[in-house]
């Protein structure tokens, strides 16, 4: 059986990119196609890439583009005001064409916020193309998700990066105004408690380092798979995934000597589960219902949340705790257990009764606290 079949969707992307790059500014991000192209691989295999612009003026992000294989199709800047619809109408076109000559390509990918684009999304789906939209939040057309088969915010697709900045000083605490008070920890044991947590823990060997970077990568990839399509995940689509995400992909460097031997130690491992499929050969894989130490991870989150409360007088905000949870147990990683990012494993955290979160209009943030109240089910 080949890598590539004919029931996989083929993918073509479209960049406005001046569009989103400036949205991408305005609130904070800079642009990387990185990030997009994972969420992609997990949805089928892109057969174009292109992205439209005068990269005249954007200079500093032509390296990342070529560096993610994406064709830059130039369009020169003009003295009138015609020039933005040039890129666009230039797209449009660009896109049409591949819809009516290529009949292979399946999905069409349009990166933008503007509801210019709304006629084109229009008559690709007439086509009978699924479309996939891309954009902003904060600078995204009410009109254009809508017309779209699936919408996808970059600003929440995970590895999305903002730009380096300090953070305001009014945003490293909130005062706690609904959790109650929590008591702050003994300190008959003198310092033995702070000398433990400071002390270094011994390293893992490096193989062991990359086996928990492959236990990662394969829950990450499979969560993905998983919520871009229906049905159960193939052993044989898993690994198309993974190739289209790091086209170096190989099992044997993990000492590994076939897919599906890799696949058994991550089951035997409670990191997967596997279970007989449709096709001879060809498991069906899964995520458990509970991934382990899932549960202490959850205890280690409430606890971090708890005692950040007592330093700060306040509840902690998101940003940064994840570096506090490391800090106590360097080993942690959402990953493990399937969550896409930080944030939604808090939120699951929250389902779970384990903490409380409230987001901050004025501070665009997220704050958590422990409510005393309210007793965690994680168990």
């Amino acid at each position: 059986m080949t890598i590539s079949d004919a029931s996989e969707e083929r993918l073509a992307l479209f960049i406005d990119h001046e569009n989103v790059a400036i949205g991408a500014r305005d609130i904070g991000f800079r642009f990387d196609p990185q990030p997009l192209l994972d969420a992609l691989a997990e949805r089928g295999r892109l057969v174009t890439r292109r992205a439209y612009a005068d990269w005249n003026l954007f200079r500093d992000d032509r390296r990342a583009m070529v560096d993610a294989t994406v064709e830059l199709i130039e369009i020169p800047q003009r003295s009138d005001s015609v020039r933005k619809n040039a890129a666009d109408i230039q797209m449009a076109v660009d896109a049409m064409e591949l819809a009516l000559t290529r009949e292979f390509v399946s999905t069409f990918v349009v990166v933008s916020g503007d509801s210019d684009f709304t006629p084109l999304v229009s008559k690709l789906r007439q086509l009978n193309k699924r479309v996939i939209g891309v954009g902003l939040k904060g600078s995204t057309s009410a009109m254009l998700p809508p017309a779209c088969d699936e919408f996808l915010f970059y600003d929440r697709l995970e590895g999305a990066s903002r730009r380096e900045s300090s953070a305001p000083a009014s945003k490293q605490r909130r005062p706690a105004k609904k959790a109650k008070p929590v008591a702050a920890p003994s300190t008959s044991g003198g310092d033995e408690g702070q000398v433990a947590q400071d002390a270094p823990t011994k390293p893992s060997s490096s193989q062991k380092q990359d086996l928990r970077k492959l236990e990662r990568q394969i829950t990450r990839t499979l969560a993905g798979v998983q919520s871009s399509g229906a049905g159960a995940v193939q052993a044989s689509n898993l690994k198309r995934a993974l190739l289209r995400k790091d086209p170096t992909f190989t099992e044997s460097d993990f000492g590994f000597r076939g897919f599906r031997e890799m696949l058994r130690h991550l089951a035997e491992n409670g990191v997967i589960l596997l279970t007989d499929g449709s096709a001879p050969g060809d498991p069906e894989v899964d995520l458990p219902a509970a991934p382990k130490d899932e549960d202490a991870a959850f205890d280690l989150l409430r606890s971090t949340v708890k005692e950040l409360m007592v330093e700060l007088g306040g509840d902690p905000p998101l940003s940064g705790l994840k570096d506090q949870l490391r800090k106590r147990d360097e080993s942690f990683s959402e990953k493990d257990f399937g969550y896409s990012g930080f944030l939604q494993f808090c939120k699951a955290a929250v389902t779970k009764d384990v903490v409380e979160m409230d987001w901050e209009e004025e501070d665009e943030e997220y704050y958590l606290y422990v409510d005393e109240g309210e007793k965690a089910t994680t168990s």
